[in-house]
């Protein structure tokens, strides 16, 4: 769900916008999902920080000064933020984002948190792949496969496998194919948006460092 999803969007916003577009990483980190439910892959948030701040790294050398990292599962967030952290401190001159498909927007924030504030395999997500990825849809489980939040209001973040009595949060039964479209065409537009934003944005300052010692003036290149 999460990879296809990713691909398709970027692929439509890498047309709209001319931003070339790197191959879609297959696996992420999952280890919340538990081994509860055969067919999880998922990889340490180690590793997942690694293989990207590598990509990042070959992407600077082959000129890249602006990089987006589009994710659509929702614990990548961490491991992505801390290839980030590594990606700019070692390169000053390259500016690296880290979105959110779920949190494009306010509008798309909408959709997504509509039925659940966990909102995993719910109505906005069956919805999407309805739209945009019928053949992986298990119709004929949809009005079985409503299971409510219990997620709100902890104090710990609890694993799926404890949360979730199969996986799910929220309710797919309630998706529509027409609401898929229309929120995948949101997902599209807001995402071009802030990429032809990025595009021209230029950090706030220029680089400063400060030199030892009393007297020594601030300098700025």
């Amino acid at each position: 769900m999460d990879f296809i999803l990713a691909e398709k969007l970027c692929e439509k916003v890498s047309k709209r916008t001319g931003a070339p577009m790197l191959p879609t990483l297959p696996y992420g980190c999952s280890l919340g999902h538990s081994r509860r439910w055969p067919g999880t892959i998922a990889l340490q948030p180690i590793t997942l920080i690694t293989i990207v701040k590598e990509i990042g790294d070959w992407a600077y050398h082959s000129g890249v000064r602006r990089l987006f990292i589009v994710n659509s599962h929702v614990t990548n967030a961490a491991p992505l933020r801390c290839s980030l952290e590594m990606l700019r401190a070692e390169h000053d001159d390259m500016m690296v984002a880290v979105v959110n498909t779920a949190t494009i927007s306010e509008r798309v924030r909408a959709a997504h948190f509509a039925d659940a504030e966990d909102w995993h395999a719910n109505a906005a997500e069956t919805a999407l792949m309805l739209a945009e990825a019928p053949a992986i849809v298990r119709t004929d489980l949809l009005p079985l496969s409503d299971d409510q939040d219990r997620t709100s209001g902890l104090v710990f973040a609890h694993p799926v496998n404890r949360t979730s009595l199969n996986g799910v949060t929220g309710f797919p039964s309630r998706a529509l194919v027409e609401d898929g479209r229309e929120l995948f065409d949101w997902m599209v537009e807001d995402l071009s948006a802030l990429i032809e934003k990025g595009k021209s944005e230029k950090p706030p300052l220029d680089f400063c460092y400060f030199g030892g010692g009393a007297g020594t003036s601030d300098k700025s290149q």
